[in-house]
């Protein structure tokens, strides 16, 4: 059997090419109800479900935005949400020429046989879910794998499982005409440099490309969502134009020509840093057969949540927040951006969190 040729074909191959877009990148607002709770609680605001409408609606509905993004994923309650005047997200979306995306894991576990490595749960009745979401309006979906460095991880296993669960989650979406945003994240948790960051994203890359191939899984019709490669949370920090030559050099080694994007995670860096590098990714000279994007959550959001502070008198500013980093990663997305995205409270703060799940 080769790759996936059923009835979603043609679609999911134009979808994946369509978040591609140069100009484009995509949101993520798939935070679960729990992890939006502690967003929430960093500006006193309570974890209600018109709160989360609010927050959802304050970015989607931010005039401008829009023309800046190709996708957002969603989580499952916010997929079936309207606006204060009753109009559903989804639509709002379409109209605005964005994807809607879903949110399709369950979380992980920890991997029994290893030191506290962890799997990703949710392929028991994935499928029923898929066609579900699909139903909604979503076109594309996500699904998290973590991995660690430490002394001795990540271990063949957790990079065996990791990447064989998220090839079967890529296969069951798009036999039900979701593209699959495959997610390896190597957490930057640790004291590790870029080259051991480099030598251990090049392993996960390439078990998740032989997966993926194993299980006949359409590449045009997927995305890559893979951190940037950087030195560890406890070392020194490089300049973007390092990041930028060790993730770039780390990609040619691993991921086919055939995947159309890769929208890279933030991984807890501050908002200007993640769209400074992937700024100088973009400037980098050399062989790029893949549109290099970001699908950013914290580093698009913490400004314009510390400026909304859950008050509705904010919101026009908060707006402008939001904006401005939308802008700045478009404009990265290019190669192009100069630095000069006005720095909103909370741009320059990390964002790391040790051992991170939502």
């Amino acid at each position: 059997m080769t790759c996936y040729k059923g009835k979603y074909h043609d679609e999911l191959i134009a979808n994946a090419a369509y978040i591609g877009t140069p100009g484009k990148g995509i949101l993520a607002a798939d935070e679960s109800t729990g992890t939006i709770g502690k967003r929430l609680a960093s500006i006193n605001v309570e974890n209600v479900e018109g709160n989360r409408r609010a927050l959802r609606e304050l970015l989607f509905c931010t005039p401008g935005a829009l023309q800046y993004l190709s996708g957002v994923i969603l989580f499952e309650e916010t997929l079936y949400q309207k606006t204060a005047s009753g109009k559903p997200f989804v639509d709002v979306m379409k109209e605005g020429g964005v994807l809607p995306g879903i949110k399709v894991d369950k979380g992980t576990v920890v991997l029994t046989g290893t030191d506290g490595e962890t799997t990703t749960q949710g392929l028991d009745g994935l499928g029923e879910r898929c066609a579900k979401y699909y139903a909604a309006g979503a076109r594309f979906a996500k699904w998290r794998a973590v991995l660690k460095i430490g002394p001795t991880e990540p271990s063949e296993l957790a990079i065996h499982e990791n990447a064989y669960g998220l090839a079967r989650y890529a296969m069951i979406c798009q036999e039900n005409g979701l593209v699959p945003i495959v997610e390896p994240e190597i957490l930057v948790d640790g004291p590790h440099d870029i080259e051991k960051c480099a030598y251990v994203t090049e392993r996960v890359l390439a078990a998740c490309y032989k997966a993926l191939n194993d299980h006949h899984v359409l590449l045009e019709g997927t995305l890559l969502k893979p951190n940037m490669v950087t030195p560890g949370s406890e070392a020194k920090k490089v300049s973007p134009e390092v990041v930028a030559e060790y993730t770039v050099r780390t990609l040619q080694r691993t991921v086919p020509a055939a995947v159309p994007a890769i929208v890279f995670l933030s991984g807890g860096q501050s908002e200007e840093e993640a769209t400074l590098n992937l700024n100088a990714m973009n400037k980098l000279k050399g062989k790029k057969p893949w549109n290099l994007s970001f699908s950013f959550g914290r580093a698009l959001q913490q400004s314009t949540l510390k400026a909304w502070s859950g008050k509705e008198e904010n919101v026009v500013k908060a707006r402008g927040a939001f904006l401005v980093r939308c802008k700045a990663n478009s404009e990265a997305t290019l190669g192009t951006y100069k630095g000069d995205a006005k720095l909103g409270e909370g741009a320059a703060e990390s964002l790391h969190v040790k051992d991170y799940k939502y």
